[in-house]
């Protein structure tokens, strides 16, 4: 005996459902793929106070994107005018107006409605380190003044502080490895344990430890150091007239000499600051070089691999390094960016520091005037300091890199410091999130309706239909 109508009916509802039911589930399990809602922008800005400049950042990210690494982009670098915040100390109420020309920059980059929701930081490194060290009463004025200035902006600004040189080193970590997008993969650098704690910086990206070696030499910046060997210079001279192994042959320059003594890095000053001082290059490397190590206490750490400097523990230097700031500004003067080798590099230094001030004159960029007379020694100063100080060697030099900017960012601290003050590193490795795409979930939703109806209809062709 065959099926009757309403057996037909109902099985042929059932199995509509039944495979109604089945699609819509393979398409909530199968069909899905990554969602991207438009970006939202957001904006951070960071004021670099730096010894001799402050240097303004801003940065910009999608908002949806605020965990992942390398959406972090520059949008804005600006040189605030005038010195440091520093040079400010015996007169705080002007510093604000030199950071107001670079903040004004920024705010009309950032769009208004996005103002109040900015975070907005500076920190400040070795300039107002040592003033805190000559004059605390001093720095806490010039920092109060930099509070005020720029809590009147309208972003929301989070604070001026003083960044140790343990902070200044790994927030510099952080920032090379953040926008090379390596934090997720890098390597840890020491070879070993590190074995003195107070050189070490710990911290957690990504779900890995990172443990890296940092250590500040306060004193030994570029202008500190050529600031202190003019002082020997000046104390070694029998009079106003001091011969500069480290300027050029015929270079003939006046200065004052209270400056000189302001920092407290510069020894005991002369009884009469009222004086000037006249300054002859006599272009001579090799005395350069041996005026410079002067500088450095290299005798203390004779016999240890471990060992840096003025006794300072430090591990011995491998893998990846890049130098930044006065090091690639002097190191691209002298076109010695392009990975030579360490003896190639020497060579270069020393032949420019042969030439004549005239002809180092006539061949240099305009732009270059103001420091120009120091290249050389700054040349000799930062081989010395990577050489015998850091202990790079022949093998060692070429995984140094002299470099400016990494992936359109400007290489420093700064970066770091706000991923770090805002959180957009995550400790924990973000977690991946799936959807489906509209077209799949439309699809799925008229699978489910349709398995509604067919089971609802199968019901009610057995519930109300009449036997035949």
């Amino acid at each position: 005996m065959g099926l009757t109508w309403k057996q037909r009916v109902f099985t042929a509802l059932l199995g509509a459902a039944a495979v109604s039911g089945l699609t819509a589930l393979l398409l909530i399990l199968v069909g899905t793929i990554t969602v991207l809602l438009p970006p939202d922008t957001k904006f951070g800005i960071v004021f670099d106070a730096g010894s001799s400049h402050t240097s303004l950042f801003v940065y910009q990210w999608p908002a949806n994107k605020e965990n992942d690494t390398g959406m972090v982009s520059q949008a804005l670098a600006c040189q605030a005018k005038g010195s440091g915040i520093s040079s400010y100390a015996s007169n705080p109420a002007r510093v604000g107006e030199s950071l107001q020309g670079c903040l004004e920059e920024a705010l009309a980059l950032i769009p208004k409605a996005k103002h109040h929701e900015t975070p907005m930081f500076l920190g400040a490194t070795a300039g107002m380190r040592l003033l805190s060290r000559k004059n605390r009463s001093q720095a806490e004025d010039v920092f109060a003044a930099v509070r005020q200035a720029l809590g009147q902006s309208p972003v929301d600004f989070r604070g001026a502080e003083l960044l140790t040189g343990q902070d200044e080193g790994a927030f510099g970590w952080i920032t090379i490895n953040y926008v090379l997008g390596l934090l997720v993969k890098i390597a840890f650098v020491p070879g070993g344990p590190i074995l003195d704690k107070t050189a070490q910086a710990t911290f957690r990206l990504y779900g890995a430890d990172h443990t890296i070696y940092t250590h500040s030499y306060l004193c030994f910046g570029r202008d500190q150091a050529l600031s202190r060997l003019l002082a020997e210079l000046v104390q070694a001279s029998p009079g106003l007239l001091v011969r500069h192994p480290c300027y050029h042959s015929g270079y003939r320059g006046t200065l004052a000499l209270a400056p000189l003594y302001e920092s407290p890095c510069v020894p005991a000053a002369p009884p009469d600051l009222s004086q000037n001082l006249t300054v002859e290059g006599t272009g001579n490397p090799g005395a350069c070089v041996e005026a410079l190590r002067k500088l450095f206490n290299f005798s203390s750490c004779d016999g240890r691999e471990d060992c840096a400097f003025a006794g300072v523990y430090q591990p011995p230097v491998q893998g990846q390094f890049y130098a930044f700031s006065s090091f690639y500004h002097t190191f691209h003067f002298l076109n010695l960016t392009s990975k030579p080798s360490l003896s190639e590099a020497n060579a270069t230094i020393w032949e420019f520091c042969l030439q004549p001030w005239k002809l180092v004159e006539e061949s240099a960029p305009p732009d270059q005037d103001p420091w120009l007379r120091d290249y050389c020694a700054s040349g000799l100063y930062f081989l010395t300091l990577l050489v015998e100080g850091y202990g790079f060697s022949e093998e060692t030099w070429g995984g140094i890199e002299f470099r400016q900017q990494a992936g359109g960012t400007d290489i420093g601290w700064t970066l770091g410091y706000m991923l770090n003050l805002t959180n957009l590193i995550p400790a924990e490795v973000p977690a991946q999130w799936r959807a489906q795409s509209f077209g799949v979930w439309t699809a799925g939703v008229v699978f489910v309706v349709l398995t509604l109806v067919a089971t609802l209809g199968a019901v009610g062709v057995q519930l109300f239909w009449v036997q035949d």
